[in-house]
């Protein structure tokens, strides 16, 4: 009998089963009942019409007898035609009981089945119930299952589960018992499960096994007596990363195979169990993961900022309490950004985790090394005095240089800057141990890159320019006061004019940004400027700049001069602020010839193909170019061959220094007539007398700006040819 069939109905059916059977056999005895009679009839009935027969046959035989005779003959047809119908009607009775039997024995196992069904739907959903996922549980899997397990158990006794892995390192499997089987049995039956496992699983046969067997003592153990009889039934434990990851199954002890139906009931509880156990190793190896990564950099696998802070703040602690020094060495990559500009992102990755590895085999056991940014690296050093962390930086800054990474066919270097900072001399907080150490480093960079600055030597060396915490603070107050000045529309052009050497008259201006302050006289671009291109803003600045200069040129009466721009180091590398350039002249109906983009000549010296380029796209839009501070770099005669050049502007030192330095005056004549020979314009900065534009008119300069022939004004204005003694 199925062990799922309810026993109520297995006693009703039983019950009906019963009365059937006896209303059969009472058929059975009526039937016999009446044969006998019907024998003893036909006996007594046959005697009698013998005895008539004689009696009819005599010659002497009255009409009576003759009749009687006859009414025998018809009686014993009557009897036969009786037993025949009696005969009949007992068959179609039993046929009737047997099909209402069978119709009844039909309609019991559907009910059953039906009821089956049911108890399984309510069944299942207690199991589900149970089945509610949260930390504790995925964390803590095993007490789950046999949670689980004992629901299951309720269902269909199983005599024992399991649930197997494929690991890196072998198989690892756990075993569960609903009671206690002895040490034979175990012997008997284990080894033979494991074999079984390590084939589904695909593993070799010699594997190893970390078998874990857990008692759950629910009831004594009467299972599987044997291993040569127990049955399995198992489900694959799917991992969407690596295809089969487990198996879990389980066995028992039967002399008959299971049915269908116990099959299917038992398949159904397992696959639940597939659920509650792949999605626990499956949210489990998540956690696992998310815990690691909460405290490790995914690409180098270093520690991370956050871990490094927790880190830190505990290191200042414990040596606060044991009087104990350590230090912390900062280490920032060198023009990190050309790496992934040059050889792309993936070369990048490639150089950090190579760096990443170079330090681990640097530093000590129990030294901490993090990545703390992009391109930033931190060491904890504990119980390491400033003068040993000098020695590991030094040892640092050596191996780093001489390492060669490779990538794609191509090799490259990439040197660092370290800064050095340790407790408690040079801070005693997180802050201050941070802020100082990324001092130490910004300072390392500044001396030229691939250098070493320890924070003591800051403190004792004031001079040559190096920055100071107080500096930098000072900066950044700056560039936040410069960024709300460019949100306020603050900075604002001033023009100062240039002169025509031949004719004396204005003909065009510079356009100069001031920093309009909320009290005070405007402050000139050499203040702030640095600031600006730094952090940034300078293509922020060009396109206010550009707009401003542009709207007061369209709203010059008369002939519109010439303007000359500046534009930032940013705007060489993006051309954005030219397309905006060009839709205001193309929007207000301006000549794009009367706009000149000045471009001091260090930013010429960083790439001097763009820069052609840069050139070339500024002359097919009309504009011109104007090279700014010539002389003031080493390539000055490569870029009058190598650019296509409207205007240079000669340095001011070299104008200003004429009337005192027979070299500045031979160096300004020899220009103007370079210039002059290649079919450049030349303006002359910086004059500032009457005598110094006489002797720039000599040399054939052909224009000139100065504080004497005009200051810079906050409009564009209408002048007249600049007051001076010398002849136009």
């Amino acid at each position: 009998m199925n062990r799922f069939v309810p026993s109520n109905l297995v006693v009703l059916r039983r019950d009906v089963l019963c009365a059937a059977s006896a209303l059969l056999e009472e058929q059975v005895r009526a039937s016999q009942a009446f044969s006998a009679i019907a024998k003893t009839l036909h006996r007594v009935h046959g005697e009698l019409a013998n005895s008539l027969a004689e009696l009819a046959g005599r010659a002497d035989a009255d009409l009576t007898v003759r009749q009687l005779a006859r009414r025998c003959q018809t009686l014993r047809t009557t009897l036969a035609l009786v037993e025949q119908h009696y005969q009949a009607d007992v068959v179609r009775q039993r046929d009737a009981l047997r099909a209402l039997l069978a119709a009844f024995n039909e309609s019991s196992k559907v009910l059953a089945q039906t009821l089956v069904e049911k108890d399984l739907l309510d069944r299942h959903r207690m199991v589900l119930e149970r089945v509610v996922l949260s930390y504790e549980r995925v964390i803590n899997w095993l007490p789950f299952i046999e949670e689980v397990l004992k629901e299951f158990h309720a269902i269909f006794p199983f005599d024992l589960f399991f649930v197997a892995f494929a690991e890196k390192h072998g198989l690892t499997a756990h075993l569960f018992y609903p009671g206690r089987p002895t040490a034979a049995q175990r012997s008997d039956l284990e080894p033979q499960l494991v074999r079984e496992l390590l084939a589904r699983l695909n593993q070799p046969f010699d594997a190893a096994v970390d078998l874990a067997v857990h008692y759950l003592d629910w009831t004594p153990w009467f299972g599987i007596a044997t291993a040569q009889c127990y049955q399995l039934l198992t489900e694959k434990v799917p991992d969407h990363r690596s295809g089969l990851a487990g198996i879990l199954g389980v066995g028992f002890g039967t002399a008959q195979p299971l049915s269908a139906q116990e099959q299917t009931v038992i398949r159904s509880l397992l696959a639940i169990l597939v659920i509650v156990v792949g999605s626990s190793r499956a949210l489990s190896d998540t956690l696992r993961e998310l815990e690691y990564f909460s405290m490790h950099d995914p690409l180098t696998h270093l520690y991370n900022r956050r871990h490094f802070l927790h880190m830190l703040e505990y290191e200042i602690g414990r040596s606060e309490r044991h009087q104990h020094a350590f230090s912390l060495i900062m280490i920032d990559l060198d023009d990190f950004k050309e790496i992934n500009d040059t050889y792309g992102h993936p070369a990048g990755d490639l150089a950090l985790t190579e760096l990443a590895n170079v330090l681990q085999a640097q530093v000590r056991q129990g030294d901490l090394a993090c990545r703390i940014g992009g391109d930033e690296f931190i060491l904890l050093l504990p119980e390491t005095p400033l003068e040993g962390a000098k020695a590991l930086a030094r040892k640092l800054c050596d191996r780093l240089r001489a390492h060669r990474y490779f990538y794609q066919g191509t090799s490259f270097h990439v040197t660092c800057s370290l800064g050095i900072v340790s407790y408690p001399q040079d801070g005693k907080s997180v802050h201050e141990l941070l802020a100082h150490a990324d001092l130490a480093a910004y300072e390392a960079k500044r001396r030229g890159k691939d250098e070493i600055c320890a924070y003591d030597d800051l403190k004792t060396r004031r001079t040559g320019g190096a920055l100071t915490r107080d500096s930098l603070a000072e900066q950044r107050s700056e560039v936040e006061a410069l960024r709300e000045a460019l949100a306020e529309r603050r900075i604002v052009p001033f023009f100062q004019p240039i002169v025509d050497m031949a004719s004396g008259q204005v003909v065009a201006f510079e356009v100069l940004a001031r920093l309009i302050p909320s009290v005070g006289d405007p402050i000139p671009a050499g203040r702030f400027i640095t600031v600006i291109e730094k952090y940034g803003l300078g293509r922020e600045l060009d396109r206010q700049i550009i707009a401003a200069a542009l709207a007061a040129l369209r709203d010059f009466p008369g002939e519109k001069p010439t303007l000359f721009l500046n534009l930032s180091v940013q705007e060489i590398q993006n051309r954005n602020v030219l397309g905006f350039a060009a839709r205001l002249c193309h929007q207000w109906g301006l000549d794009p010839g009367r706009i000149v983009f000045e471009l001091l000549e260090r930013h010429a010296v960083d790439d001097l193909e763009k820069m052609r380029q840069f050139i070339r796209q500024l002359r097919k839009r009309g504009f011109r170019f104007a090279l700014d501070d010539f002389g003031s770099g080493y390539n000055s005669l490569h870029y009058l061959r190598e650019l296509e050049l409207d205007f240079v502007k000669i340095d001011g030192a070299f104008v200003r220094g004429m009337q005192t330095s027979r070299i500045d005056e031979a160096l300004v004549r020899n220009l103007s007539n370079l210039c002059a020979d290649l079919g450049m314009q030349t303006v002359a900065e910086f004059v500032e007398n009457d005598e110094m534009f006489a002797m720039l008119q000599k040399m054939g300069i052909t224009h000139a700006q100065g504080y004497y022939l005009g200051l810079p004004l906050p409009r564009l204005p209408v002048v007249e040819s600049p007051p001076r003694t010398g002849s136009p």
